[in-house]
């Protein structure tokens, strides 16, 4: 839930507060499930026994009063220890005209008049797992350190040669090693104060020594038994875990780079956040990450949209339903145990460290629970244990961080379950930092990493890279066709396919789940066909989708792009299906591979049209440096200047000159025409400038076309009116526009282009009906429409229609155009903005829309859900007659 729904919610609030509903009320504005708050309804969940008080453990010590003055009543609860028993976010009192409240972790304070609860929407933002200002706080720590963390490298750098893999592997394991005693130092792991920075600080200053002081450390810190060693080396704690197990030198020091070892150890790292210091200290030993250190981590809300749905939602959800009963909830937390979750491209381990921060959590609740409803419950120790969460990862240094942030999260988790229950889990030595692998994902199988155990519950997750075709570098193509060597058209894929395929590949007949964020493109347009028709004839299907979302992080300038997350498992195993949009949440009874509800269909390109439109194709294509292509400002220079050249000049349209009314021209130059055009100066100098162009091509067609520099690379212009529909449209417009053109113009290959086009089909592709198949069918630029003749218009199904169909439809047509004239100082871009579209413009299109949806049926369609499902039941209709004929 964003901050958006939370306002929504709140301003409904207000228009009917009731004293005996309004703070459930508020919890379910914040997301707090249903079955929670019903349960709270009834007294299962609160607390406290008293009639005017509500405590939700670990969420909120509510207290409504008409008597008692607000301020003095929650300064009392405040200082009052019986307030924090069950340690509360939120204390919170009202007499439904005012309200206060404390947020008990950041000690923010509210004070407003409760009617204007929907202007703060952010204060018990915790609740929907969306942090106050503290987000930026604890990142901008984070930051901080990164930033010394990265000089301490350079400074290393140029004080020793690191000539091999090996070595470099080494000043890794290094930097994890130094990130780890910082952390231990501030976080109580190891005993005293600044006992690590104040060890560095006794070697001598010009750092001469300090390897050897951190050689002698780390071999402590790998020692049981500190018997033979001095005082101030035997107060270290032995760690093992592996972290330094291994025999790796620390590297030589300069003073500069000491006394930065020193200044990093000032830094309070008790505020370093785990779940993201990661991909930040990844820009440590990246350089060209470092101007956007910050930006790239994922934020817990993204990640929540992952593991909720795939497997949280369901335990939480167990959790609810056996509230009461001891028996299930004991096997509640052996299923936990069972848990196992695979993050195939792990990066610094935030998917890793979400999940296993949030089933702790789960865990802690449920021993709560028990000890609540059990007349001598024993004493609980956490079952959870690293060694259940698995992840692979290319880049060395992210794989070592992974490791070192899921210990670190372990130590966070154990010190927050002592809070609660007074003993946990010792962290010391270190257990097994889970079972993270530094390989390429592509090609090393999977269950050689996360072993796949019939007993255990196995849920895929991650963020795997995207990277389009165009972007792909030589190895990233050759997994690739590692990957799907046995199908054809897999170079159009995107490199995120790779993880949908092996996933898909891992959970086959199994009970295991897998869900990715993904760039929407995997979903639209062509890849469709490539990637998930195979997947489907596995038996498997889509679980639960988010359509696109921009992917955010919480850095300050927000990095972000356009993605969707998908989740698949077997059919067998699936309960339900649910596709997420905005803030709504569809069950579905099927998931189609675009993300909408539907069938398992797949479009794929065709080269005619199945509905025997007209044909269409791309525009002509210059190829020329701008040779050939010629401005407003030079076309009234040519007719006053050299009037003889204008009889080889023609009007040039592409879509943006078209939507935004830009006026260029272009040499069009017939073969009879050559000799006389080319001895005009004007044009010999552009036509010689344009053949020199060619000559000096990579391609050896268009090196061809340089004895021909007078022509258009690819000539598609026919003498006769032509219908132009832009390969790029923005998705905000609900028709996309379109325009008639004489032959006097030549279409450009920037545009989509009918020759000889009717009314008709002018009406159709203006249609409501074209651009939903469109928005489906075609694959985007971030969120924007990028058109495809073959997939998009050659695939869209129109029924048998008689003439006086097409000419009620043209008709309309005449009406559209008509409307647009009224408004002829207005560019296309200005007529179709959603916002400023004029009303006869709009009432002239919606008379068209029902005109063309009569085509389809006589009963008016009340969704655009509808509207889809009719148009793929129809062509699934049209291609088995197709077959069949």
């Amino acid at each position: 839930m964003n901050i958006a729904q939370i306002e929504k919610n709140l301003t409904k609030l207000i228009g009917g507060i009731s004293p005996d509903s309004f703070i459930y009320d508020l919890l379910l504005a914040y997301g707090t499930p249903k079955t929670t708050v019903t349960l709270l309804k009834k007294g299962n969940r609160n607390l406290s026994k008293k009639d005017d008080q509500i405590i939700l453990k670990r969420k909120l010590f509510f207290q409504e009063t008409q008597e008692q003055d607000l301020h003095g009543l929650i300064d009392g609860l405040k200082n009052d220890d019986a307030t924090h028993r069950h340690d509360p976010r939120f204390i919170v009192v009202t007499d439904y005209k005012t309200l206060l409240a404390i947020d008990t972790k950041t000690d923010d304070t509210l004070d407003i008049k409760i009617t204007e609860i929907n202007k703060h929407p952010f204060f018990f933002g915790p609740w929907a797992k969306i942090e106050k200002n503290t987000h930026y706080n604890e990142q901008e720590a984070d930051v901080k350190a990164a930033e010394k963390m990265a000089k301490i490298y350079d400074e290393i750098l140029k004080d020793n040669a690191f000539e091999t893999k090996e070595d470099l592997h080494g000043l890794n394991i290094f930097l994890s090693r130094l990130l780890f005693c910082f952390f231990a130092e501030d976080t109580g792991i190891f005993d005293g104060e600044n006992v690590f920075t104040n060890y560095v600080s006794t070697s001598q200053e010009d750092g001469s020594d300090l390897d050897d002081y951190l050689n002698k450390l780390f071999e402590v810190l790998n020692t049981a038994d500190h018997s033979g060693y001095p005082d101030y080396l035997s107060k270290f704690p032995y760690v093992n875990g592996g972290l330094f197990g291994d025999k790796y030198f620390a590297p030589n020091f300069s003073r500069k780079a000491r006394r930065m070892i020193i200044e990093c150890g000032e830094l309070d790292w008790a505020t370093i956040n785990p779940d993201i210091f990661g991909s930040m200290f990844q820009a440590v030993v990246h350089t060209d990450q470092r101007s956007s250190m910050g930006q790239h981590y994922t934020s817990v809300p993204n990640i929540m949209k992952v593991i909720e749905p795939l497997f949280l939602n369901e335990l939480r959800e167990e959790f609810d339903k056996y509230y009461d009963n001891q028996k299930k909830l004991e096997q509640l937390l052996a299923r936990l145990e069972k848990l196992r979750i695979f993050d195939p491209a792990c990066g610094s381990g935030n998917f890793l460290i979400i999940a296993y921060k949030e089933i702790r959590e789960l865990e802690m609740e449920i021993f709560q629970r028990i000890q609540e409803i059990t007349d001598n419950p024993s004493l609980p120790f956490s079952r959870i244990q690293l060694s259940q969460f698995y992840g692979i990862e290319l880049d060395d240094f992210a794989h070592e961080v992974a490791i070192l942030s899921l210990w670190l999260a372990e130590h966070q988790m154990n010190v927050k379950f002592e809070e609660v229950f007074g003993q946990t889990n010792p962290t010391l030595p270190l257990k097994e930092g889970g079972n993270i692998v530094c390989e390429n994902a592509t090609r090393i199988p999977w269950e050689d990493v996360c072993p796949k155990d019939k007993n255990a519950e196995i849920y895929i997750l991650g963020n795997p890279p995207y990277l389009g075709s165009k972007d792909q570098d030589e190895d990233q193509k050759q997994d690739l066709e590692h990957v799907f060597k046995e199908q054809s058209s897999y170079k159009k894929l995107d490199y995120i396919a790779c993880w949908f395929q092996l996933g898909a590949k891992y959970i086959f007949k199994t009970n295991f789940k897998c869900a990715f964020v993904s760039t929407n493109s995997v979903c639209q347009g062509e890849q469709v066909d490539i990637l998930w028709r195979n997947i489907f004839l596995q038996d498997i299907s889509i679980e639960f989708a988010y359509q696109s979302f921009d992917w955010t992080n919480n850095a300050k300038s927000k990095a972000g792009v356009t993605c969707i997350i998908v989740g698949i498992s077997n059919n067998q195993n699936i309960r339900k299906r649910c596709i997420y949009q905005n803030d709504t949440k569809l069950e579905a009874f099927n998931i189609s591979p675009y993300l909408i509800e539907g069938s398992n269909l797949t479009i794929a390109p065709r080269s005619k049209s199945i509905s025997k439109l007209p044909e269409m194709i791309r525009g002509s294509q210059p190829t020329d440096d701008g040779n050939l292509i010629i401005s407003a400002d030079e076309y009234q220079n040519i007719s006053r200047n050299i009037p003889e050249a204008v009889r080889f000049i023609k009007r040039y349209m592409g879509a943006d000159d078209f939507i935004n009314d830009k006026e260029r021209y272009c040499l069009w130059i017939n073969q009879e025409d050559k000799e006389v055009a080319l001895n005009i100066d004007f044009i010999k100098d552009r036509t010689d400038k344009c053949a020199n162009f060619r000559a000096k091509s990579k391609k050896a067609g268009t090196r061809l076309k340089a004895a021909t520099p007078w022509k258009f690379d690819e000539v598609k212009h026919k003498n006769t009116a032509s219908l132009l529909f832009p390969v790029i449209s923005s998705y905000r417009r609900k028709y996309v526009p379109i325009g008639f053109f004489d032959s006097k113009t030549v279409i450009s290959n920037k545009a989509q282009v009918i020759y000889n086009a009717t009314a008709f089909s002018f009406g159709i592709l203006s249609s409501r009906m074209h651009v939903l198949w469109l928005s489906v069918t075609s694959s985007r630029m971030r969120n924007d429409y990028q058109y495809s003749s073959k997939l998009s218009y050659n695939t869209f199904p129109i029924p048998a229609l008689t003439e006086k169909q097409k000419e009620t439809i043209a008709t309309h047509v005449y009406n559209v155009l008509e409307e647009r004239e009224k408004h002829s100082e207005k560019t296309m871009a200005e007529l179709y903005d959603p916002d400023k579209m004029p009303d006869g413009l709009r009432e002239a299109h919606q008379h068209l829309d029902l005109a063309v949806e009569r085509c389809y049926r006589s009963k008016p369609f009340t969704s655009d859900e509808e509207r889809l499902e009719y148009l793929f039941k129809l062509y699934e209709s049209m291609i088995a007659n197709e077959n069949a004929g």
